[in-house]
C-alpha cells in the first residue's frame, strides 16, 4: 500500500497519540475533581485528537478513498474540529464566567456549532474550519485574560500561551513553508501544534468552575 504523504500522516497521528493520552489524563483529573471546564476540555482533547488521526487517515490514503469513503472521513475530520473548538471554548467559560453570562455564552457557543455544522454539511473548504475554530481560540483567549486580570488565575497564563502557539502553528501552515522535501508546512503546523496542546493540558488541569 502506498502512503500518499507519509510525513503528514505521520505527524498527524502522532498527534492524535499524544493529544488523546493527554486528553485521558483531564479525564480522570475531572473524575477526581467533579469540574464541569475540566470535563469540557476532555472531551475538546479527545475531538482534537480524532481530527488529527481523521486528518492524517484523509491526507494518507487519499488514493484509496474515492467517492463516499473520502466524502465522510473528510466531514468526521471537519466536524470533530468543531466539536472540538467548541468545548475548548465552553471549558474556559465554566472556568471564568457563572450566571445569565455563562449562559449566555454557552448558548451562543451552542448555535454557533449547529451553524457550522449546516454550512460544512455542504462545504469542504478548509477555511470554513479557521473561521470556526478561530474565533473559538480567540475566545478562550479573551476568558484567560480577563480570569488573570480579574483574579490571578493560576491557569491562564497556559492558556494564553496556547492559543498564542496554536496562532503561530496556524501561521506556518498558512505560509506554505517547507523545510524539507517530505517535511511541508502541515508537518511543521503538526509539531508546533503538540506544544500548543501541551500548555493547553497544563492549563486545564488547573481548571476550577467558577
Amino acid at each position: 500500500m502506498q502512503v500518499s504523504e507519509p510525513m503528514t500522516l505521520f505527524t498527524d497521528y502522532l498527534l492524535a497519540g499524544l493529544v488523546f493520552y493527554l486528553g485521558a489524563r483531564l479525564q480522570a483529573v475531572w473524575r477526581r475533581s467533579g469540574q464541569q471546564a475540566v470535563r469540557c476540555w476532555a472531551v475538546g482533547f479527545y475531538a482534537s485528537a480524532t481530527a488529527a488521526l481523521a486528518g492524517g487517515s484523509y491526507h494518507g490514503f487519499l488514493p484509496y478513498l474515492e467517492g463516499l469513503p473520502s466524502f465522510l472521513l473528510w466531514k468526521f475530520t471537519v466536524f470533530a474540529v468543531g466539536l472540538a473548538a467548541l468545548c475548548l471554548f465552553a471549558g474556559a467559560v465554566f472556568a471564568t464566567l457563572s450566571g445569565a453570562p455563562r449562559k449566555w455564552l454557552l448558548a451562543l457557543a451552542g448555535l454557533k456549532f449547529l451553524v457550522y455544522v449546516g454550512w460544512m454539511s455542504g462545504h469542504d473548504d478548509f477555511r470554513f474550519v479557521i473561521y470556526d475554530y478561530a474565533p473559538a481560540l480567540l475566545g478562550v483567549f479573551l476568558l484567560a485574560i480577563h480570569a488573570a486580570l480579574a483574579r490571578r488565575e493560576r491557569f491562564a497564563p497556559w492558556l494564553t500561551g496556547g492559543v498564542i502557539v496554536s496562532f503561530a502553528a496556524a501561521g506556518i501552515q498558512a505560509s506554505g513553508l517547507r523545510l524539507h522535501e517530505h517535511f511541508n508546512h502541515n508537518d511543521l503546523y503538526h509539531v508546533v501544534q503538540m506544544g500548543a496542546f501541551w500548555l493547553f493540558y497544563r492549563g486545564g488541569i488547573l481548571l476550577r468552575d467558577r
